[in-house]
């Protein structure tokens, strides 16, 4: 069964154009019945293929580093004192290296309680172990000086009014700075914003070419000029929305006449509503290769679609360590204190592998970061977290074998302004959501994940679950852009085995064109999802093929 490409405008008619191959692939259903098809085999499915460090092409790893010790600037574990100015004197070592760095950390605990900026490219941050090396945090972020960083932010949010207001619970405050962004380990590159929000702090972009043509799913973009354009360039394509609540972007996001978009899709044209930064392969002439492929036409914003630099940090890593915090109560949604552990901000090809993170607020955050592979992460404590691992501005990121053991209220999360990102092979044992926070997120892929959900024993006979709750401001609405994609989803249900009931499976009315296939679990499933859900092989899971990201690798890459 082959799936094809199909263009399909808000407010028109299907339009027909070629069809153009995506993916072949063999469902598995179960042992002796015919396998089922999909109900339109002209969906389109995004290629999520390139999303990881390197395109997912490469393991990420520094070759030829110089290797320092922090232990040779003062940093002693174990002795239950503050190592932050050692620490910190072993990162300005670091950062003063010529050439590729690798800073070790010692076996042991490290007390921590100021952040550590990495602020250049070809640095790994490295300890002797996730069960050895452990940086424990006393306090979190709000008792430190405010990162001038946040400035924009902390504005924004007193602009917004922004308050969590929980009458019952005697709740009116202000949210936190520390919600959705900051980080103990933080990367950066020095005087660049960290998300836009006012346009008091809009700074202009460096615009190297104005695209004018290109086609969603090729590589191929013309450009007016291309003299400035060279081959191993990371470029960020920006497609801008400046023709109000009727744009085609808008068309080409959402896919869809059938919900309301926010205002925040129309009301600030000078940012950039789609952004894809990636690689220049190849330049001819006014024709330019890119390595990964379109997220949508280039005529998709009428004309207004620019290619522009993107400073950024490259080949960063964190490696090899656990973080930790202090048990704390739980005060309310949005006012988390700052028990944040890690947030990459302007990174491109960089990764995270072999951490175990306790007691975060945050897990990691993160911020306009590209091609970034997050691997074998494990969330454990008892506080009531924020996120474990989230997608925020991302592109081409891969979280893959994540463990989330601990509450959480969006354990998995793709956020505003995620595209082409991907959680795989991972697992959620408390409280399970796949959340989709509202902000143009779209061609995103939960793959090949396992969720353990316990339904509440007072509404036990409601058979019923949110595992698709979404969140996010209604000025950024709806939850999610089109093609975002649920693959081979196993749903544990206690005590599912001994009820043949279905359990509905909810959460979302107006995310548009999902594709929600093999989601499976213990017990019969329904799913209510919409609007023009593509809904196929429910109740069978995908043995012959059960990740599409590892299935659509091997066939680009040419793989057996």
């Amino acid at each position: 069964m082959q799936l094809y490409r199909r263009e399909r405008m808000r407010g028109h008619p299907t339009r027909g154009r070629a069809a153009i191959f995506v993916a072949l692939f063999t469902w598995a259903g179960v042992a002796g019945a015919a396998p089922p098809l999909l109900s339109d085999q002209d969906a389109f499915i995004p290629d999520f293929s390139y999303a990881g460090y390197e395109y997912g092409e490469q393991a990420p790893a520094l070759e030829k580093a110089r290797h320092i010790d922090a232990t040779d600037y003062g940093v002693v574990p174990d002795d239950k004192r503050d190592d932050s100015r050692a620490l910190q004197k072993a990162f300005r070592a670091a950062h003063a290296v010529d050439g590729p760095v690798v800073l070790r950390l010692p076996a042991g605990r490290l007390i921590l309680s100021d952040i550590l900026y990495i602020e250049r490219s070809d640095m790994v941050l490295r300890g002797a172990g996730q069960g050895a090396t452990e940086i424990y945090f006393p306090r979190p972020l709000m008792y430190l000086p405010d990162p001038p960083a946040l400035q924009e932010l902390r504005e924004y949010l007193v602009e917004q009014n922004k308050q969590q207001r929980e009458k019952a619970n005697n709740i009116d405050l202000p949210f936190s700075q520390y919600s959705w962004a900051g980080g103990f380990i933080w990367t950066r590159v020095p005087g660049e914003r960290v998300k836009a929000y006012l346009d008091d702090y809009s700074q202009p972009f460096t615009t190297l070419a104005t695209a004018t043509a290109g086609r969603r799913g090729e590589h191929w973009i013309e450009v007016e000029d291309g003299h400035t354009l060279s081959v191993g360039d990371v470029i960020n394509i920006h497609w801008h929305n400046r023709d109000g609540e009727q744009g085609p972007l808008l068309d080409a996001i959402y896919q869809t006449d059938q919900v309301t978009i926010g205002s925040h899709h129309w009301t600030q044209p000078d940012q950039p509503l789609v952004r894809q930064p990636t690689r220049i392969e190849a330049v001819d002439a006014n024709r330019v290769r890119i390595k990964d492929t379109l997220l949508h036409d280039i005529s998709a914003s009428g004309g207004h679609t620019r290619i522009v630099e993107w400073p950024h940090l490259s080949r960063v890593g964190i490696e090899h360590l656990s973080l930790t915090f202090p048990t704390a109560p739980t005060i309310a949604h949005h006012v988390e204190p700052g028990y944040n552990a890690i947030f990459l901000t302007r990174l491109f090809n960089g990764w995270v592998k072999d951490v175990q993170i306790h007691n975060a607020d945050s897990g990691i955050l993160t911020e306009e970061v590209a091609n970034l592979s997050l691997e074998n992460i494990t969330t454990t404590g008892e506080n009531l977290a924020h996120y474990s691992v989230s997608m925020g501005d991302t592109h081409n990121v891969l979280v893959k074998n994540l463990k989330v053991h601990n509450r959480v209220r969006h354990p998995l999360s793709f956020n505003t302004f995620a595209t082409r990102s991907v959680y795989t092979q991972s697992q959620v044992y408390t409280a399970p959501v796949l959340d989709q926070h509202s902000g143009a997120n779209h061609q995103n892929l939960f793959d090949d994940l396992e969720v353990l959900v316990q339904l509440d024993p007072d509404h036990i006979d409601d058979a019923q679950y949110p595992l698709f709750k979404g969140g996010g401001a209604s000025y950024w609405k709806p939850t999610h852009g089109a093609y975002n994609t649920f693959w081979n989803i196993r749903v544990q249900v206690d005590g599912g085995m001994d009820d043949s009931r279905p359990l509905r499976l909810h959460g979302v009315s107006d995310g548009p064109q999902a594709r929600l296939i093999g989601i499976h679990g213990n017990r019969p499933l329904t799913i209510d999802y919409g609007p023009d859900a593509l809904i196929d092989a429910l109740n069978t899971p995908l043995r012959s093929t059960p990740s599409l990201y590892e299935y659509q690798k091997r066939e680009r890459l040419g793989e057996p």
